[in-house]
């Protein structure tokens, strides 16, 4: 187990004694969560500090539970008198609930024993003044770049959290983390040809962050690559998505294997289970233990001893995401993906979640495209959840025998996602950098519209 920090060990404490007071007050069950963090964020422009934001939380939720009824209640004030009346209020709510079947804690026999270090936290602290410097560094260099001519500004961010989580069934458990992160957006052109582009990082470690002028110069070069777009014809072309946004695609299939919606019925993979629903050689992960991931979890939300999931193996539907309340519904077992925050029910969601490489390169995955389209950026959301259709305004780089010719913008794509995953090639080049990633993306067929 890992070794506790002295503000967890105040959390569990102070956890331990709220669900001994609801228990006593007449609780069946209860649970607590508390979430404690600091964070500063700036914003420069133009060389000039436009914002600088210190922000402090310390929150608590709890949840009781008599017989099939239950309710959540929150606070920031963990002093003894107003946890009392927390308890009182949770109470007295959860009698007036109507009943719900499918409410109550984990099964006992799935939470979690023992946990890993994830090494989500790293103590280095920084001053405002110096992520002020580190911001002015990535606009800097973003500016310096032949044909940007303005800034929307560069940022900087530092953060420590940590959660503790606490049942009457006897789970303890608590973790922190910390997240450093810099960014730049710029604008390039004049006028009425201006176009605007960015740049950025975030990591557990400050050591493992990228370079503020790495950060800025890439910013600067993006948006100058995107002056002079055109506007180009409706027909159906291959479609490339660009690793800023093939994790897109991605996260439509996770909300598509959502417990709660194939329990509510409104999933177009609903009938799906143990079905090839991509192309063959396709797999796709869900690692909560990715040692310093961004969205790395020791158990999950409701105590839930979790893992690494296969949800598609070779093309094949594996698994849906599930907490403890969707899994029932379905007359399954939680695979440990509940996630909450202090004041409602645990939803279900993925934590690292990615799509496995090819083994093609970028340049390969294009070669053999006479016409089509190379997207960087996606507007808008028309996606059926239902139906599974799809349909977004994109732009990028046109495609013609095989190279990346001129910008693009002002387009629409559209297609099924049922057969976008069935016809999507995967390129070589998977980077974790964010909660859900996925490498460069090939679907053929693909209807574009444009003028």
């Amino acid at each position: 187990m890992p070794k506790q920090l002295k503000n967890e060990q105040n959390s569990l404490a102070i956890l331990d004694d709220l669900i001994l007071l609801a228990r006593k007050k007449g609780a069946e069950a209860a649970d607590a969560v508390r979430v404690q963090g600091a964070s500063t964020s700036v914003t420069v422009r133009l060389g000039e500090t436009e914002e600088v934001e210190r922000s402090e939380a310390h929150d608590l939720g709890l949840r009781v539970l008599i017989g099939k009824q239950q309710a959540f209640v929150s606070s920031n004030d963990a002093k003894p008198e107003v946890l009392e009346e927390l308890v009182d209020r949770a109470l007295a709510m959860a009698r007036n609930m109507p009943e719900d079947e499918f409410c109550g804690l984990a099964d006992k026999n799935l939470l979690a024993a023992e946990y890993p270090e994830l090494d989500l936290y790293d103590d280095t602290e920084l001053s405002a003044e110096a992520i002020v410097e580190m911001a002015k560094e990535a606009e800097d260099a973003a500016l310096a770049v032949d044909g940007v001519t303005n800034s929307e500004g560069g940022g900087g961010s530092f953060g420590h959290a940590s959660i503790a989580l606490a049942t009457s069934d006897g789970f303890r458990g608590a973790y922190s983390s910390s997240s450093f992160s810099v960014s730049a957006s710029v604008i390039a052109g004049e006028g009425l040809g201006m176009e605007r582009d960015y740049d950025y990082d975030s990591q557990r470690h400050f050591s493992e962050l990228k370079s503020a002028t790495d950060i800025g110069r890439r910013a600067g070069e993006r948006a100058v690559k995107l002056l002079n777009p055109r506007k180009m014809p409706s027909g159906q072309v291959p479609v490339i998505f660009g690793d800023r946004v093939s994790s897109s695609i991605l996260g439509h299939f996770a909300g598509a294997i959502s417990g709660a919606s194939i329990a509510r019925g409104t999933s177009f993979l609903k009938e799906e289970m143990g079905n090839k629903i991509f192309a063959d050689g396709i797999n796709v992960i869900d690692d909560p233990h990715r040692r310093r991931g961004p969205s790395s979890k020791p158990f999950d939300g409701e105590g839930v001893a979790n893992g690494r999931l296969d949800l598609i193996k070779d093309g094949t539907l594996q698994c849906w995401i599930l907490n403890s309340a969707s899994a029932q519904q379905l007359e399954l077992t939680s695979n440990g993906r509940a996630s909450r925050g202090t004041a409602s029910p645990p939803g279900a969601s993925t934590t690292n979640l990615y799509m496995e490489a090819g083994d093609v390169s970028v340049t390969d995955l294009i070669k053999d495209i006479k016409s089509g389209l190379y997207i960087t950026s996606l507007i808008g959301f028309g996606i059926n959840g239902l139906t599974g259709d799809y349909s977004r305004g994109a732009s990028g780089f046109w495609i013609e025998d095989g190279e990346i010719l001129f910008p693009v913008s002002e387009l629409t794509v559209a297609g099924n996602l049922k057969q976008m995953f069935l016809d999507l090639t995967a390129a070589d080049d998977l980077e974790f950098r964010h909660g859900t990633n996925a490498p460069t993306l090939r679907i053929d067929g693909m209807m574009v519209a444009g003028t």
